[in-house]
């Protein structure tokens, strides 16, 4: 990608990651889009964000491919990985090269080498001390995130943490804490009506998710909405529709 393209791209992200901070706004959207603009923007070609539970317990909330899912989840499973490490201790951590990244976490690097990816670079979601979650970018070539992606990552997070821990939400007990699990319920909810969808339309997940996401946008709903809609039945998706 070049410069200019980068920076104008960059810049796009901000505005749309901003636009989505109004009074109502879909938390999973919102990670939804941090990750794709992410993923798309850097050098990288996978991206995963985990949030806490009301627990702190990670949970897997938004993701960019059905592979990135499996590292992730292998990660939460294992209770070790670098995303683990990179919201326990709130820095960044970074393996330019997973295949010699020696044994620290045997379970993630096999996962992650039999999906493909070669090199992963996780960042906080961090506000003031407090980590909510983690921002993680996968690429299925070896090397660093230079820092410059380094950098902008990070700020894409803090526009994101800024969202979900707004100063109005903050100051009401127990708001945070149910915005942040209605985020992880509707993950739930998401992830079985991309079964759905896959099945009685026989396309891939993630292009199952890729119509909900696009049925949602034409007809301005929320995509928890949607899922919900097509778990119960009362909403049909056609892919040629919407094509």
């Amino acid at each position: 990608m070049s410069t200019n393209t980068r920076e104008t791209r960059l810049n796009a992200a901000f505005v749309k990651l901003a636009d989505t901070l109004i009074d109502d706004y879909d938390v999973v959207e919102l990670l939804h889009t941090l990750v794709e603009e992410c993923t798309a923007i850097f050098d990288v070609q996978a991206g995963g964000l985990m949030l806490a539970d009301a627990d702190g317990q990670l949970q897997l909330v938004a993701s960019t491919s059905e592979k990135a899912d499996l590292v992730e989840i292998m990660q939460l499973n294992a209770g070790q990985g670098p995303c683990v490490e990179c919201f326990e201790t709130g820095k960044p951590v970074g393996i330019a090269d997973i295949e010699r990244s020696g044994e620290q976490w045997p379970d993630f690097r096999a996962e992650a080498l039999r999906q493909g990816f070669h090199s992963i670079y996780a960042t906080p979601l961090r506000l003031r001390g407090q980590t909510i979650g983690t921002l993680n970018l996968l690429s299925t070539s070896v090397g660093d995130l230079n820092e410059r992606d380094a950098l902008a990552a990070q700020a894409l997070s803090d526009v994101a943490t800024i969202g979900i821990l707004q100063e109005r939400l903050v100051k009401e007990r127990g708001i945070v804490a149910d915005q942040l699990q209605r985020a992880l319920d509707s993950r739930v909810l998401i992830e079985q009506a991309k079964g759905v969808l896959s099945q009685s339309a026989s396309i891939s997940v993630d292009g199952a998710f890729g119509l909900m996401r696009a049925y949602a946008r034409s007809h301005n709903m929320r995509l928890h909405d949607v899922a919900e809609g097509i778990v119960e039945r009362s909403i049909s998706i056609v892919p040629s529709a919407l094509d």
